[in-house]
């Protein structure tokens, strides 16, 4: 039987841990998120309530602020300043990606380190490379908690990261090859240009999957008794649901069915642990600034 790797679990013990820091916090008001996204539709628009849903269970200020495409990547980067410079702003969150003509590193490098709570801007990338981050990716972050909490292998083995976007794949190999306690893994990272994904793979004990591809993963090219943490989120057609469509990882979990030792379920695995991940940051830069010794 392949183990199901359920995020619930992982992200209530992280919800409970933010309550109780913002409920320590002596005086003054609790933590603050903006989340600056597309006026337009998008898959982001699931992630936003989601957002918003978290942040009030676990006692975070939260409000959305929406821009058209009409606006113009100039009006962007002055409402990234803006939210810098407001004292009463803890954490940004800017969707990401963004369609051209919209620079999203540019726009979220006008953050400093502390309010650039996804930690994608290039201060923290540069951070992240010296292993002293300010903030890790929250997506990077959930894979990362899964592993732990389920007790993945991943220290001193053979671990393969698939994808290598500077927002999810690159910071996470970063935090996996780090000397923290629990990573130095030896890392591979394999993307949509790697020839040979079978040989890429092969002897990996642990797998994190973020290259956004359905059905990339499957017994053809995962080592037999690796454990597979599905990072990817995609779309696909599928008549029998409401919406006419389905969310999907990149792995094929009838595939993996009794050949991988445990795989995460999409949805349910890393989706909710992100956004959890995502609150306990805001709580981070909250102490950040305070320690700084921005007014609040």
């Amino acid at each position: 039987m392949t183990e199901r790797l359920d995020g619930k679990p992982v992200a209530e013990a992280i919800d409970a841990r933010t309550r109780s820091q913002i409920r320590e916090r002596p005086g003054g008001a609790a933590p603050s998120l903006v989340s600056v996204h597309r006026a337009a539709s998008s898959p982001f628009q699931f992630y936003l309530r989601r957002q918003a849903r978290a942040a009030e269970a676990v006692g975070v200020r939260f409000r959305d602020e929406a821009f058209a495409a009409s606006d113009g990547p100039d009006a962007l980067i002055a409402r990234m300043r803006t939210l810098d410079r407001d004292p009463s702003v803890d954490a940004v969150l800017l969707e990401h990606p963004l369609p051209a003509p919209f620079d999203f590193l540019r726009a979220v490098s006008e953050l400093r380190p502390e309010k650039d709570v996804d930690g994608v801007g290039t201060a923290n990338l540069g951070r992240l490379v010296t292993q002293h981050p300010t903030h890790v990716p929250a997506v990077a972050k959930a894979a990362l908690a899964i592993a732990r909490h389920y007790r993945l292998p991943i220290a001193g083995e053979r671990v393969v990261v698939v994808g290598r976007s500077e927002t999810v794949g690159l910071p996470l190999a970063l935090c996996l090859a780090g000397r923290e306690e629990g990573m130095n893994a030896t890392v591979t990272i394999a993307h949509s240009r790697t020839t040979d994904l079978a040989r890429a793979l092969a002897g990996a004990r642990t797998i994190f999957s973020c290259a956004g591809r359905p059905g990339l993963l499957d017994r053809k090219v995962v080592p037999e008794g690796a454990s597979v943490v599905d990072i990817g989120l995609s779309s696909i057609a599928d008549p029998t649901t409401k919406s006419g469509v389905r969310a999907v990882g990149d792995a094929d979990a009838a595939s993996l069915e009794g050949w991988a030792a445990a795989l995460t379920p999409v949805p349910g695995g890393v989706g909710p642990v992100t956004v959890a991940e995502l609150m306990s940051s805001v709580v981070r830069a909250r102490a950040l600034r305070s320690t700084a010794g921005v007014s609040q």
